[in-house]
């Protein structure tokens, strides 16, 4: 095994460097049609806009997805922003590498992730890269990493409709669906909108809108209390003609949680924030594999 620690992207394959240009890119098509026919569903989680607890979504569905059964891969695609190995608790920085590929980190069993974060010599650092380089590191974390046979590959992806989202769609070219989180505001709502005509723009079915941050359950009286409003992402969805997948209610635990490194489903295991959770990962599963 050999090991990576860099702020540029990791060269796996030493074959590539010594390809022509035309060589190098015939060679990436074949290792990511070979990468992709082991996984089962590509899903991309996106959201209009910043703060709507997208990376806490992601990773949580992906954790519950691997609790019902499933092999799942996590790819961080938000390059400027890598939250997801902080949320798995993961603090390693460098990768390993063996003949299959890039090594993706496990912290739970059959729940494979890989991140920027890894490549980065401090969590300080800025990735200060233009859409090429973005590109080229999304592609080769398909490509290149030893995903193995997956029933999910989730990609968490950065706010917004811009160079990730669509790597991501070329490089992948027949995504499996795409899951909107959005908040009960209008103004997350207004956004959110957008990553759905992204979707359908690129022709990614839109597997549905999640409204997180839902209401609050009162941990001692179990009161429900609508702080931010409540069934704006319901709303958005019948109007958008797309499913709405769930509510996911406000604990401050999924902070501190977060916070910790460990899925806060994990911790919580009868909360009706995993029971959202829960609904929303079968509803997702009888979607794409059923």
């Amino acid at each position: 095994m050999s090991s990576c620690n860099s702020n540029s992207s990791c060269n796996s394959c030493s074959a590539q460097n010594s390809c022509n240009p035309n060589e190098k890119q015939k060679h990436t098509k074949e290792l990511l049609k070979q990468k992709l026919s082991k996984i089962k569903c590509t899903i991309m989680v996106m959201s209009g806009k910043g703060g709507v607890g997208k990376s806490t979504v992601s990773t949580n569905l992906a954790t519950m997805l691997n609790m019902l059964g499933h092999k799942v891969g996590i790819l961080d695609a938000d390059i400027h922003g890598p939250n997801i190995p902080k949320m798995f608790g993961i603090n390693e920085k460098g990768v390993l590498s063996s003949a299959e590929g890039i090594i993706p980190f496990e912290p739970v069993e059959n729940l494979k992730v890989m991140s920027v974060a890894f490549l980065l010599k401090s969590d300080d650092d800025a990735v200060i890269w233009r859409a090429p380089l973005k590109h080229s590191l999304i592609e080769q974390f398909i490509s290149d990493v030893n995903w193995g046979d997956l029933d999910f590959l989730i990609i968490d992806l950065p706010p917004g409709t811009g160079d990730e989202p669509l790597s991501v769609a070329h490089i992948i070219e027949n995504v499996d669906g795409s899951i909107i989180v959005t908040t009960p505001q209008e103004v997350a709502l207004l956004d959110s909108r957008k990553s759905v005509t992204f979707s359908r723009k690129l022709n990614i079915p839109v597997l549905g809108i999640v409204e997180n941050m839902s209401g609050f359950v009162c941990p001692n009286c179990g009161e429900k209390i609508d702080l931010f409003k409540i069934g704006g992402g319901e709303k958005a969805a019948k109007e958008l003609d797309v499913d709405f997948l769930g509510r996911v209610p406000i604990d401050p635990s999924v902070v501190i949680d977060g916070d910790s490194g460990k899925p806060y489903i994990l911790n919580h295991p009868e909360s009706e924030v995993t029971k959202s959770f829960k609904s929303i990962a079968e509803k997702i599963i009888n979607k794409t594999l059923l």
